[in-house]
């Protein structure tokens, strides 16, 4: 069943489990709240995604469908950031915009997992509205998926990583369905920023996966697995607030609101900064047989797969700047030189060393540049070191007109988008974002997920990095290459006595931080 552009009617598509009606929306045709899968209550609670019953007729899709379970952002970052939550158990669910809704198009796709570290957001976001990429050719799909402790919580007596499980299901949904969208199954391209882009990165890795991607974006975050041990604290200290086992059972017998909020006090310090617990995509044996990173780095996985890859130049200002947290690690001095070291496992050669390079630079400048090239920009690196010829990097450089956001973590997505006008995009770019670079970040996003080529010249022994949004848009040999030379992989970890000193200072920070945080 399928609607063209010109039909005044509401177009019709079919799925494997019964038809669904969109809407006509500025010459593009969009289908929000589509399940992928079965809501992930009851009986499927903590469990892997199950596929959903059939429905007869034709379903309305004309709405975004619930949004997973989650607590709500603190006020400092509530300022910037927007998370609309919407009620109801069939959560599993995903949108699709397509100018061309049958099955004779055969238009690229384009997968979005959106961010969150793993605890918030959803595809209802209206920055990630997909107009702008059906308006240019791309069917854009954006997906749903479960978060926090019932998406990553690590129990003894059900699977890992059903957040990772959900997102596999819908990736599969939309190889088998979205022919029906205008969409051609063997041009999918999965994305994702943050979280969104770890979670990518797993299922680039993932078995189950290899045949079902052409190719990926992957924005502000690495393929990456988290420690278990970690992930098994944030549900212990949970497990003992609510005085209950640390189990799925027991999780899914409490009340639902009071684990979100059990799950926010827990993982109040859970900054990529600070490094304390916090959920995560976990090695299972199944899905996630090994490191991703270390996966794709040896050629196990993705074979064939072309990647584009950024960051923002000033990433960790979104982590710091809310509530004044950069003021505070600004006085702490070697405090929080100390603790850097210890969250990048590193001695004093490597501070000392962006000291140098950048003389003028604060404490809380050097050890967000030092943290983020730590989890962000080397693994990237080292990803596109591994596939020359078939990897493209970027940098976006453009400071927000908001007061000492600079270019943070999540500022480029209103670019990406081109729905820089939207009050949520407003509220961490500004007024007056320029609307050349939205041209510039869009555009390459398309020409990426149509041909493979986003535009600039592809990884090689000169490390290609495209610049947006500092200047006319330029392709440099490899910023940031200084900072990444101080950096030894292979070097021997600090003493054991060095560690543990790292380590108290580190608590320490934590402590101060969350003081600050509670006034």
């Amino acid at each position: 069943m399928t609607a063209d552009r010109t039909d005044p009617q509401d177009p019709v598509a079919g799925t494997p489990y019964g038809a669904v009606r969109g809407r006509w929306e500025r010459g593009v045709a969009v289908f929000r709240g589509i399940p992928y899968a079965a809501p992930p209550f009851g009986e499927h609670r903590f469990r892997p995604p199950v596929p959903p019953e059939p429905w007869d007729g034709v379903r309305d899709a004309g709405a975004f469908g619930p949004t997973a379970p989650k607590p709500p952002y603190s006020q400092a970052f509530a300022e910037y950031l927007s998370d609309p939550v919407i009620p109801g158990d069939d959560c599993l669910n995903l949108n699709v915009w397509t100018p061309e809704p049958g099955p004779g198009a055969r238009l690229p796709v384009l997968v979005w997992l959106h961010g969150g570290a793993l605890t918030r957001g959803s595809s209802a976001v209206r920055v990630y509205d997909g107009h702008a990429f059906a308006r240019d050719g791309v069917v854009f799909v954006s997906v749903n998926y479960r978060l926090g402790v019932e998406g990553y919580g690590l129990f003894p007596d059900t699977p890992p990583n059903p957040g990772l499980r959900d997102q596999l299901a819908a990736l599969r949904w939309v190889h088998d369905t979205v022919a029906a969208f205008g969409g051609d199954p063997a041009r999918i391209t999965l994305c994702g920023q943050s979280a969104g882009a770890i979670s990518a990165g797993a299922l680039l890795a993932a078995p189950q996966t290899q045949g079902l991607i052409r190719r990926a974006v992957l924005q502000s975050g690495p393929p990456e697995a988290s420690e278990r041990d970690k992930v098994r604290r944030m549900v212990r200290r949970m497990a003992n607030r609510l005085r209950i086992p640390a189990t799925a059972q027991a999780f899914a017998e409490a009340d639902r609101e009071l684990l979100l909020r059990t799950q926010a006090e827990v993982g109040r310090l859970s900054s990529p900064v600070l490094g304390g617990p916090a959920f995560g995509i976990v090695v299972d044996g199944d899905l996630v047989p090994r490191d991703p990173l270390q996966a794709l780095l040896d050629g196990e996985a993705a074979n064939g797969v072309d990647l584009l890859m950024g960051w923002t130049r000033d990433e960790y200002r979104l982590w710091l700047v809310p509530g004044g947290l950069i003021d505070h690690v600004e006085r702490l001095g070697p405090v929080a030189f100390a603790g850097a070291m210890a969250r990048c496992h590193v001695g004093h050669e490597v501070p000392r060393g962006y000291r140098t390079l950048h003389p003028g630079a604060g404490p809380a400048e050097t050890v967000g540049q030092m943290v983020t090239d730590h989890l962000l920009r080397l693994p990237l690196h080292r990803l596109a070191e591994s596939r020359p010829g078939s990897a493209y990097l970027y940098e976006f450089a453009w400071p927000s007109n908001r007061p000492g956001l600079g270019a943070c973590h999540a500022l480029e997505l209103g670019f990406v988008f081109d729905t820089g006008e939207d009050p949520d995009s407003v509220r961490l770019a500004g007024e007056g974002a320029p609307q050349d670079l939205a041209d510039a970040m869009h555009g390459a996003w398309v020409r990426f997920a149509t041909t493979g080529d986003p535009g600039w010249q592809p990884w090689d022994d000169t490390h290609p990095v495209r610049v947006l949004g500092d200047g006319e848009p330029r392709t440099v040999s490899g910023p940031r290459d200084d900072e990444f030379a101080l950096w030894n992989p292979g070097a021997p970890p600090p003493h054991p006595e060095r560690t543990a000193e790292l380590a108290l200072a580190v608590r320490r920070l934590r402590r101060s931080v969350a003081a600050v945080r509670r006034h």
